[in-house]
């Protein structure tokens, strides 16, 4: 019965962004290895399909985006794990795209995501009602329901397509990769794509191969 509510719900919030009543985006997270998983291919006869490996594994890549389909694409790099504080990070900034909206226009914008940890700590808790002041709401798709969420094909397509069975010299080399996945992806969608940098004021004076 909940998924069926929300559900609803979500069908009246998407119908309400069609008309222009409000913003609707979709977020969510991801990740992506230097070796990419081994899958089936064609190939000539009496020939068999390599990857080879490279020299180490290296780290994990993750993303974290917000996808308003037709129109843009936000995201941002983490080598290692996304956590409560980078979500607050990263919806800080959408929060502030949200208060400039709803001051223009009366608008409010609503970010539909799961239910991940870091979507529901005491942290993101705390910091709902300043999300809100500034016309910025969180809707909460039901559980183990992914299909509901259209980022995610965004995240398939990237997979799938633009970087299946490449691989990768170290976390930098993945992260242009990917970063040139999202571009070409906005390119392919219509979506005007922007890339939100994690590190404070201070790191970006400093340059590296290891910065994404």
């Amino acid at each position: 019965m909940e998924k069926q509510h929300k559900q609803a719900d979500l069908e009246l919030l998407q119908q309400a962004a069609r008309e222009g009543h409000l913003k609707l985006k979709y977020l969510d997270e991801s990740g992506f290895d230097c070796w990419s998983p081994v899958s089936y291919s064609w190939c000539l006869v009496g020939t068999q399909k390599r990857q080879e490996q490279t020299a180490r594994h290296g780290r994990r890549v993750n993303i974290i985006g917000v996808w308003e389909p037709d129109c843009r694409f936000t995201y941002g790099l983490s080598v290692g794990s996304i956590t409560s504080a980078t979500y607050i990070r990263f919806i800080d900034e959408q929060a502030k795209q949200a208060q400039r909206l709803f001051q223009r226009t009366g608008k409010i914008t609503v970010i539909a995501q799961d239910n991940a940890r870091i979507h529901t700590s005491l942290a993101v808790q705390q910091r709902i009602a300043v999300w809100q002041q500034k016309g910025l709401y969180l809707f909460y798709l039901p559980r183990y329901s992914s299909e509901l969420n259209p980022i995610e094909g965004e995240w398939h397509q990237i997979k799938a397509h633009q970087i299946r069975g490449r691989m990768f010299e170290d976390e930098y080399d993945l992260a242009m990769a990917v970063i040139a996945s999202v571009q070409s992806r906005g390119e392919i969608t219509g979506c005007r794509v922007k890339r939100f940098g994690f590190k404070s004021k201070k790191s970006r004076k400093q340059t590296s191969r290891s910065s994404v």
